[in-house]
Protein backbone atom coordinates (compact mmCIF):
# COMPACT_ATOMS: atom_id res chain seq x y z
CA UNK A 1 0.00 0.00 0.00
CA UNK A 2 1.52 3.32 -0.79
CA UNK A 3 1.48 6.55 1.29
CA UNK A 4 -1.12 8.45 -1.09
CA UNK A 5 -3.37 5.43 0.02
CA UNK A 6 -3.45 5.82 3.54
CA UNK A 7 -5.76 9.11 4.87
CA UNK A 8 -3.71 12.25 6.51
CA UNK A 9 -4.48 13.38 9.86
CA UNK A 10 -7.52 15.20 10.78
CA UNK A 11 -6.47 17.47 13.38
CA UNK A 12 -2.64 18.26 14.99
CA UNK A 13 -2.19 16.04 18.05
CA UNK A 14 -0.63 19.22 20.39
CA UNK A 15 -3.52 22.06 19.55
CA UNK A 16 -6.30 20.71 17.62
CA UNK A 17 -6.23 22.19 14.88
CA UNK A 18 -7.21 21.42 11.96
CA UNK A 19 -4.62 23.19 9.42
CA UNK A 20 -2.22 21.06 8.53
CA UNK A 21 -0.21 20.21 5.42
CA UNK A 22 2.53 17.90 4.50
CA UNK A 23 5.74 18.54 5.89
CA UNK A 24 8.85 18.18 3.24
CA UNK A 25 11.04 17.24 6.33
CA UNK A 26 10.12 13.72 5.55
CA UNK A 27 7.86 10.67 4.83
CA UNK A 28 4.73 10.80 7.19
CA UNK A 29 5.98 14.75 8.49
CA UNK A 30 3.15 17.30 8.83
CA UNK A 31 3.37 20.63 9.34
CA UNK A 32 0.16 22.31 12.07
CA UNK A 33 0.27 26.46 10.75
CA UNK A 34 -1.58 27.07 13.62
CA UNK A 35 1.03 25.73 16.52
CA UNK A 36 3.60 25.89 14.19
CA UNK A 37 5.00 22.49 15.65
CA UNK A 38 5.63 19.44 12.76
CA UNK A 39 5.31 15.98 13.64
CA UNK A 40 5.48 13.11 12.16
CA UNK A 41 2.63 10.07 11.89
CA UNK A 42 4.21 6.23 11.79
CA UNK A 43 2.32 3.03 12.27
CA UNK A 44 4.38 0.81 14.30
CA UNK A 45 2.91 -2.67 14.10
CA UNK A 46 -0.34 -4.28 15.70
CA UNK A 47 -0.62 -6.17 19.50
CA UNK A 48 0.81 -9.86 19.16
CA UNK A 49 -2.61 -10.42 21.67
CA UNK A 50 -5.78 -9.74 22.01
CA UNK A 51 -6.57 -6.15 24.18
CA UNK A 52 -9.15 -7.18 26.11
CA UNK A 53 -11.04 -4.55 28.23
Amino acid sequence: MSSETRAAPLYCPYCGEEDLRPSETGHGAWECHACARVFTVRFTGLLSRAVQR
